[in-house]
Parts: structure tokens; sequence; C-alpha cells
């Protein structure tokens, strides 16, 4: 089993089901298309990136996942840096976003690829400009979407979390990921 992904949160989670897999990065453009939705973008991404890895492990069950955060039309991606943290949080404030994370598992050893998509509502408290600083300067969440780390001090700043699943937020929803390793054959279990 292999995970496509550069993620250590990617990593993390899967881990958690107890199997044993290796990690890949794939190299893909992850430019969302013209007029292609969030959910759309991570789906195609997550297909995209199992694929990528297609070759290079011939017969094995590669997982890829993407996620995109949106919210008023506009796509929130990693901030990189702390100002554009506080910017996207300061946006972010009072107001709800969607979390759109997708999962693909192809199977090398048949060439089927199965996916799915799970979303996430995530509703920010009200932030003020001290919290925002204070935030930023304990978890330097400059590599989440949104700037919200909702597995760390994240979870401070959000009002509630809608979502079938809540692994799908940090990055990997596990729930589908389960279903779908055991119709290839490999139940966690």
């Amino acid at each position: 089993m292999v995970l496509a992904s550069g993620s250590s949160y990617r990593k993390e989670l899967l881990a958690r089901l107890g199997l044993r897999f290796e990690v890949a990065a794939p190299n893909v453009d992850e430019t969302p298309q013209a007029q292609e939705s969030p959910e759309n973008t991570a789906l195609r991404l997550a297909a995209l990136k199992a694929r990528a890895l297609e070759r290079s492990h011939p017969g094995a069950l590669i997982i890829g996942s993407d996620q995109v955060a949106s919210c008023g039309g506009r796509r929130f991606g990693k901030p990189g840096n702390h100002d554009n943290a506080a910017r996207q949080l300061r946006e972010l404030s009072g107001k709800t976003a969607r979390f759109d994370t997708a999962v693909a598992l192809l199977d090398g050893g048949n060439g089927s690829l199965q996916s799915r998509l799970v979303p996430c509502r995530v509703t920010f408290r009200t932030l003020d400009e001290a919290l925002i600083q204070r935030y930023l300067e304990r978890e330097k969440p400059f590599d989440c979407a949104g700037a919200a780390k909702a597995e760390g001090l994240g979870i401070a700043l959000i009002a509630r979390i809608d979502t079938e699943d809540p692994t799908s937020l940090i990055g990997l929803p596990l729930i589908a990921l389960s279903e779908m390793l055991a119709r290839a054959g490999l139940s966690p279990l």
C-alpha cells in the first residue's frame, strides 16, 4: 500500500489503521481548472495523485487525497506564512467554511479506482485580532488550509464542525478509506 502524499498529517492518520504502507509524494499540478467547483477539484486531484504513482508502484494499492477549503465563493489554500494566515482567519471569523476532502484508492492489480468526497462544514467563532495573533504565534499553522489546525489549538477557534467523518477535516477521511480498503480486499481489522 502506498500513500500518494507529502503530508505528515495524512501519514499520521493512515498510521491509525495499523496497516503497513509506504509514502511517496506525487508530482502533480494542483491548479484548479477553469469553472471547476471545489468538490470536483478535490475529487480530480485525489485521483490524479493516486494515478501519478501507478507506474512507479505497479500492483500496489495507492491512496490519493486532496482537500479544498472555501467560504463565500473564495478558496483558501495553505497560507504559507503568518501574514497570510492572519488574513485568512480574519476573513473566516464568524463564518462557516466548507472543507471538501476527497480520497481515491487505485488498485494497481486490476486498475480499478474508487473515490469519495467527504465534505465538512466548519463554523468559526468571532475572532478578535489579539486571539488570532496568540493562536498563530503558538500553533504556526502555515501548512493548513484556512490556517485552523483543528487537531491542535485551532479547535479553540471553531464553534462547530459538521461532518460524517471527523478525520476528513485533517485531510484523510478514514471512514471512507476503510470501506474502500475492505472492498479492495484489505480490511484494517
